[in-house]
């Protein structure tokens, strides 16, 4: 392979790999996989976490069966540009902002919202997010579904 990727080795991207395909393999499943010790996948494990390429592991769940069928993304238009701070603090206390990305082009933010309904969708928009003095509009999508959903391949 002789991948080189930020003080990264073949056999670091070796275990990234076998975790991207699933986080639970357990170590000893994976030094099998790369003819290594359990304890050499321990220490390797630990540098990428000190790296902070490695940031914890993540619970994903099936919003529809929790009762969440709704998944759009709001583009926003902010006032002027250091609004973005303030206009953050407030969109962070809203539970339904699950993802959120300050970004050039048309929108200012951008940022992913799973509600239980439209009707949800419409009270969050109306009642939470369109009353921050900052922000001049918004454009709603509603995703109708998520074909591909996965981490970066290396």
């Amino acid at each position: 392979m002789n991948l080189k990727i930020n003080g990264l080795d073949d056999l670091d991207i070796q275990i990234l790999e076998i975790l991207i395909k699933d986080s639970r393999t357990p170590y000893l499943e994976i030094a099998r996989k790369c003819h290594v010790s359990g304890g050499t996948i321990h220490v390797r494990m630990k540098k990428m976490e000190d790296m902070g390429i490695i940031q914890g592991t993540k619970l994903i769940l099936d919003n529809t069966k929790l009762g969440y069928d709704v998944c759009c993304f709001i583009g926003i238009f902010l006032d002027k540009a250091s609004s973005f701070t303030h206009v953050l603090s407030q969109l962070d206390k809203i539970k339904e902002v699950v993802e959120l990305h300050y970004t050039t082009g048309e929108y200012s933010i951008f940022m992913k919202v799973i509600c239980k309904s439209i009707s949800d969708l419409q009270d969050l928009l109306m009642n939470k997010i369109q009353i921050i003095p900052e922000i001049q509009r918004t454009d709603t999508f509603i995703s109708l579904s998520q074909p591909i959903e996965r981490n970066i391949q290396l």
